[in-house]
């Protein structure tokens, strides 16, 4: 009798895919200019500034991963989703690389940001570059018009979150203007839920799924972004530098409206709080007054609950067995950080 062999982990599964997915994504960035193939390259991990081969830590690789497993999991061979997969990934890379430039973040998985290594005029024209390789990698798919619809639609998400969180900051803590948390949950589903839930479904079109299954994966997609969202506001206060490789309470220093911050300022102990986060080199007191006004937890338990929404809706859905599974240990993975 053969005994049955284990699932994958998230690790294993997203090397697989990453390796499945590199070659094409190469093949993609080299159709683009030398120079913002270079910067594509660089941003990627695959060289150094001036174009020698590096083999620096590129993302988590989670989109283009979602995106093979929704192809999957529509009964299909993997490979069918590798162009859905590698043109989430560009988006994903341009959407960092303007980010990077908006938040005035210099550096990037403990690199250089390639807006200060190239400058800011060129790391805008390299993200721009990488969105239009993104649309033309999809159109070129049999199903292109509706998957670059799907695209089209998950991007104006991404940019409304996007505007949203930028405007967050300059708004009130307190009174009729302050942001809320209904605000935020829509602030996150469409900046960090919109493209993951588009990866998957973007996938499982390509591999043939129903409208039923698309969208099953879609919405767990987005719930999985507001949950990964709530996870790093935590990590964005309390996390181990050496871990997340940016500085602790750095969202605190730039007054970002995160959830762990709203939800203590809706406590009586969290009056205190709007002094604390306008007064320079007072983040350690304010992530202690954070942490006493219960939003540390607050914060853990809804995305404890939006984690259980994503697996109700993937469970529920009618998903190639394997697939479904590979699906939940992701998700379980990007958000298990804290949980």
């Amino acid at each position: 009798m053969t005994a049955l062999q284990a699932p994958p982990a998230a690790p294993e599964l997203l090397a697989h895919c990453a390796d499945l997915v590199r070659p094409a994504l190469r093949r993609a960035v080299g159709r683009l200019h030398p120079w913002l193939g270079e910067m594509a390259a660089y941003s990627f991990g695959w060289c150094e500034v001036g174009g020698a081969p590096a083999t620096a830590p590129g993302g988590k690789g989670v989109r283009q991963t979602l995106a093979v497993l929704g192809a999957r999991a529509a009964g299909a061979d993997e490979r069918a989703g590798i162009p859905a997969a590698v043109a989430v990934e560009l988006v994903h890379t341009f959407s960092l690389l303007h980010d990077d430039i908006m938040d005035g973040d210099a550096t990037r998985r403990r690199r250089p940001a390639v807006w200060k290594a190239y400058g800011t005029g060129p790391a805008v024209l390299a993200g721009d570059a990488l969105f239009a390789l993104a649309v033309e990698t999809l159109a070129a798919v049999p199903q292109g018009a509706g998957v670059v619809r799907l695209l089209s639609a998950a991007l104006a998400d991404l940019m409304r979150g996007q505007a949203d969180d930028l405007l967050f900051t300059g708004r009130p803590c307190t009174g009729p203007d302050r942001v809320t948390v209904e605000e935020y949950r829509s602030m996150a589903e469409a900046k960090t839920g919109a493209l993951l839930g588009c990866a998957a479904a973007l996938g499982a079109v390509l591999g043939g799924a129903d409208e039923d299954t698309t969208s099953a994966l879609d919405r767990a997609g987005r719930h999985l972004g507001i949950a990964f969202q709530l996870v790093d506001d935590v990590l964005g206060i309390w996390g181990d530098p050496a871990v997340t490789g940016k500085p602790t309470g750095g969202d605190l220093r730039e007054r970002k409206k995160t959830y762990p911050v709203l939800a203590a300022l809706d406590t009586p102990a969290g009056r205190a709080l709007p002094e604390l986060l306008d007064t320079p080199g007072r983040a350690e007191e304010a992530a202690e007054l954070i942490e006493a006004a219960g939003g540390r937890t607050a914060a853990l338990a809804e995305a404890r609950a939006h984690t259980s929404t994503a697996r109700a809706l993937l469970s529920g859905a009618p998903l190639a067995a394997g697939a479904a599974g590979d699906l939940l240990t992701v998700l379980d993975f990007l958000v298990g950080r804290e949980l």
